[in-house]
């Protein structure tokens, strides 16, 4: 007796749909709100850089137009909840987030820890990248710092970085890179890397949402 193994299999399968889709949503967090930082100038570069893409919508989320306290509460004031006002929606409909990071005593602005802890459920099962300044470590612990905190949120962090070492001397006084070979070609693998994980996360939660 010949035994058929070709069987069906019972489970289902889930496709993903390689049409092109709508272009991905990132939030860029400018993390700094120091009197005097430099972050909008890195920010301005790394924009034109999104910009330049058609696969990217981007939003800004600048920390120093926002002041979320860093007393959490379960019952925010109106006040807190209009700088929340701020925020929260650009973060929940982002499929993807950059943080523009300083580092501050070998770790990252307070100003971003505190957006990071009032939000939880809109950094789920999403990618982020990082960009970061400084002196002779280009913000890179301050990234390292980052990581496993965004872990606990179930966000998905993007190995690749780009990072400016003695930031202050790599910009002209317009603002614009002197040298951007390199940080262009950096800027390009990570976001290509960041399109990719934020399209295959938002097919999967089209398929299956997360923790279901």
């Amino acid at each position: 007796m010949t035994q058929n193994t070709n069987t069906a299999d019972s489970a289902s399968t889930v496709t993903f749909s390689t049409a092109p889709a709508a272009p991905l949503r990132v939030a860029v967090i400018i993390g700094s709100n120091r009197e005097g930082r430099f972050g909008p100038i890195v920010a301005d570069w790394l924009l034109a850089r999104i910009r330049e893409r058609a696969d990217f919508e981007v939003d800004v989320i600048d920390l120093a137009e926002s002041h979320l306290p860093t007393a959490l509460s379960f019952n925010p004031s109106p006040d807190t909840l209009a700088e929340l006002g701020k925020v929260t929606p650009k973060l929940a409909a982002a499929d993807a987030f950059v943080v523009l990071t300083p580092e501050y005593n070998h770790s990252y602005p307070a100003s971003l820890k505190s957006l990071i802890d009032w939000h939880n459920a809109e950094w789920q099962a999403k990618p982020l990248a990082f960009v970061s300044y400084g002196g002779l470590s280009g913000g890179l612990r301050a990234v390292e710092h980052l990581r496993p905190v965004f872990a606990e949120l179930h966000t998905m962090t993007i190995r690749d970085t780009v990072s400016f070492h003695n930031a202050g001397g790599l910009f002209a006084d317009d603002g614009t890179h002197k040298d951007p070979t390199a940080a262009n070609a950096a800027a390009k693998s990570m976001l290509d890397q960041l399109h990719w994980w934020a399209w295959a996360l938002r097919s999967a939660k089209e398929a299956r949402p997360y923790g279901g």
